[in-house]
This record gives C-alpha cells, sequence and structure tokens, in this order.
C-alpha cells in the first residue's frame, strides 16, 4: 500500500506538471509590441501619397504613358494595404482599367495586375477571364500560371489549380514554393505546407527582400498559430513588426493569440482598438464583437456588430463580406433567410467546399437539416479539413442523428480550438 500511495503521489506529481503545461501560459509580451501600437506616422503611405502627386502630375503632362498608370495604381494598392480604405482598392481598378483600354488589353502585366485586384474584390470568375487572356497572350507564360493556380483555387477547381502549379515547379522559386505551402494546406497537410514556406523565407532572407520577408514571417505567424505552435507565431509576428511597423496584419495576429490562447480579452481589444484608428476594416469590429460576447457582455457584442453592418452599408465592399454576413446571419433564426440567400450566391461566385457549407450551415439553421445533410455529404465532406466546417458538419450529423460520425470529428476540433476562437470550447464539447 505505502509503494501504491508513493505512486499515486507521483503520478498526481505528473498530472500537475502535465496540466500546467496544458495551461493558457502567457507568451505575448506588451512591452515587445507596444512600441508598433504608438506610432503616429507611416512612412509607407507617406510615401505613397508623394509618389501618386508626382507620378500623376507626370501623367497630366504626358498622356500618352500609359505605364504612368501602372505605376499610379501600385501607390494607391500601397494604400489600401496599410489603411484598408476601399476607395483605394477601387482606384487601382479605375486605372487599371483605363490602362488595359488604352493597350486594348493586350499587356499582360496590366491584366495580372487587374486580376488580382478582381481577387481581392473577390471578383473570381472576372479575374479568372483575365488570367486567361493574359496566359493566352504567351509573353511571361509562368507568371500567367500562378495567377492562373492563384485564381483556380479560390474558384474551387482543384484539378486546373495543381496543373498550373506543376508547370511552374521550381524548388528554388520563392513564388513557386508559397503556392506549394498553400497546396498542402489546402489538403490538410500543414507540417508540410509550413515546411516549405521556411523554405520560401529563406530564399527571402538570403535575397533580403524585406516585401518578401515581410510576407513571409507574417505568414508563417498564421502557419505556426494553426500547428499550435503559438511561441513561433509570435515570435514571427514580431519579426514582421520588426521590418514593417505599421504592417497591422501581424498586429491582429498578436491581438488573437492574446484573445485566443491567453484569454486576456482587455488586452486583446486594446491592441485592436489602437489599430483601428489608422486601419479601421470591418472585420476588425467583428473581433471586437467575439470578443465582447465571449466576456459574456451581450450588449456590447451587438453594438460591435451593428457598427459591423453601418459601415457595410456606409461603404461598396461587394462580395469581400459575405461568407461573415452569411455566419452572422445563420446564427439567428429571424435572420436565417437572409443567410441562405447570401450563400446561394457565394456558392455561385465560388463553389468550394466552404462556399457549399455555407449554403448547407444556412440550410441547417433555417430547420432544413435533411437539405443541409445532403449538400454537406455532396460538397463538403472529406473535401476540405477547415475547422469551421468541420464543426458545421459535425452539428448537421447531430441534426441528423448521425452521431457516428461526430466522435472523429469532436476530437480534431479539441485540437483547433485556438484556431476557432475560446467560445467553441463550450460549443465542441456540447457536441
Amino acid at each position: 500500500m505505502k509503494t501504491n500511495n508513493t505512486l499515486l503521489l507521483l503520478f498526481l506529481g505528473m498530472l500537475a506538471i502535465v496540466s500546467c503545461d496544458n495551461s493558457n501560459k502567457q507568451i505575448t509580451n506588451p512591452k515587445e509590441y507596444n512600441q508598433y501600437l504608438t506610432i503616429k506616422e507611416n512612412e509607407s503611405v507617406d510615401l505613397a501619397h508623394n509618389e501618386i502627386q508626382f507620378w500623376q502630375k507626370k501623367y497630366n503632362a504626358d498622356t500618352i504613358q500609359r505605364s504612368y498608370l501602372g505605376i499610379i495604381a501600385s501607390k494607391y494598392a500601397t494604400l489600401f494595404q496599410y489603411t484598408g480604405d476601399i476607395k483605394d482598392l477601387y482606384k487601382v481598378e479605375e486605372l487599371l482599367e483605363k490602362s488595359n483600354k488604352a493597350s486594348n488589353y493586350g499587356n499582360v502585366g496590366v491584366l495580372r495586375s487587374l486580376a488580382r485586384n478582381y481577387i481581392a474584390q473577390h471578383r473570381f470568375k472576372e479575374a479568372l477571364v483575365l488570367a486567361d487572356k493574359a496566359f493566352t497572350i504567351g509573353e511571361g507564360r509562368k507568371e500567367s500560371q500562378k495567377l492562373l493556380f492563384d485564381v483556380q483555387m479560390e474558384l474551387g477547381n482543384y484539378n486546373e489549380a495543381s496543373k498550373n502549379l506543376e508547370a511552374v515547379k521550381d524548388m528554388n522559386d520563392y513564388d513557386y514554393l508559397i503556392r506549394l505551402a498553400k497546396w498542402n494546406d489546402h489538403i490538410g497537410d500543414l507540417n508540410t505546407a509550413i515546411t516549405f514556406m521556411e523554405k520560401a523565407r529563406a530564399i527571402a532572407e538570403k535575397e533580403d527582400n524585406k516585401t518578401l520577408k515581410i510576407w513571409s514571417y507574417s505568414n508563417l505567424g498564421d502557419f505556426y498559430g494553426h500547428a499550435g505552435r503559438i511561441q513561433d507565431s509570435y515570435d514571427s509576428y514580431l519579426k514582421t513588426l520588426a521590418l514593417d511597423p505599421n504592417y497591422t496584419y501581424a498586429l491582429k495576429g498578436i491581438a488573437w493569440i492574446v484573445f485566443s490562447h491567453e484569454r486576456n480579452t482587455k488586452e486583446a481589444k486594446r491592441i485592436i482598438e489602437t489599430v483601428e484608428k489608422s486601419h479601421h476594416t470591418p472585420d476588425f469590429l467583428l473581433l471586437k464583437s467575439k470578443i465582447a460576447a465571449f466576456e459574456g457582455n451581450m450588449v456590447e457584442a451587438e453594438l460591435d456588430k451593428k457598427a459591423y453592418f453601418k459601415m457595410l452599408s456606409q461603404n461598396n465592399y461587394g462580395a469581400m463580406y459575405n461568407k461573415y454576413n452569411t455566419l452572422i446571419y445563420a446564427d439567428d433564426k429571424t435572420t436565417a433567410t437572409k443567410a441562405l440567400e447570401i450563400a446561394k450566391i457565394e456558392v455561385n461566385h465560388r463553389p468550394t467546399p466552404d462556399s457549399y457549407d455555407l449554403l448547407a450551415w444556412s440550410y441547417l439553421n433555417t430547420g432544413n437539416a435533411k437539405k443541409a445533410l445532403e449538400i454537406a455529404q455532396k460538397q463538403v465532406a472529406g473535401k476540405t479539413t477547415e475547422p469551421h466546417v468541420q464543426y458545421h458538419l459535425a452539428e448537421i450529423y447531430k441534426a441528423n442523428n448521425q452521431l457516428d460520425k461526430i466522435p472523429v470529428i469532436k476530437e480534431d476540433l479539441k485540437g483547433s480550438i485556438y484556431e476557432l476562437g475560446p467560445e467553441f470550447e463550450a460549443k465542441i464539447n456540447k457536441l
């Protein structure tokens, strides 16, 4: 008995250690990122404004020089990246359309630039038309195939995307490696995706290319987070900010760590509200609403949600927030039919497993569990590993009394709580 008691105490001690290791220990340190929250000037934005004025004057003096339009468009794209002002994105489109018309849609570089602008606007089918046209012209075919891969992935044409990826295969090419990483993430092999993204990062560092390093670090921040490597994720976001102190995407990533991993809602809101002053986009309002709801402050959560819809009504975001809107409307039985309408549009825009998931989820929330199951089995199950989709699948199976399919999904979802958000912990436990 004495031996058993000793073993029991040893076991309890080990259990305490394991429990401590699994706790949401603090990763972030405000002293490390506060400096990026107090910056009042953005050199990239100031430079973009100055260059727009410079090149606009040159174009006004010599309108035959169509190349100026592309340069001005790229500066407006920079403004959109840092401010989130949708008007800047539309200005890019306007300038590139003008340039394309002037060249009778014969300049592949401008065609590809406009296609990328359409992707940012979630106008994927229009982007595909331009990408195909650029490829048909023939100049710079590999660049056009990289673009075709990007568009086909957005449209759910995975076989075509795979063919284009294979056509540009080059393990020493940064562009190929980041797309290979995206492909592996899509098929659910996150570890391999991270390996290729790290190889891309190494190339960016070797070439000392600031733009590519920023992109690599910030995307690895996302990948590491999804893999549960929170410390690596945080460190990668800090490396991004060290290169570009105004890179709000990295600050949002840190805010997510503070919220979802550390459960420090007050600090997460402080970060977001500081970033909002210079980069005000609807998704920040939704994140604030999510945090308030997790705190149990439903009044504040509703106010943030109303502010989100007000912002959408004041700006034309096109289809860019269709996914968010569908999920919000579907969660309320009184607006679930609105969710269904938007989901149908989204499936038409981009018939991906994720879009069909929105459709199935909307049918479930309008009370048509059978239709939800039919769509889920045909268009969603086995076609994506995205955690939100897996949670929806589990709920659809539950509503259709297919309880035997839930345990495996539930076990996987437990490892995705960080990615999903802390409010999903209770939801997953109820499955």
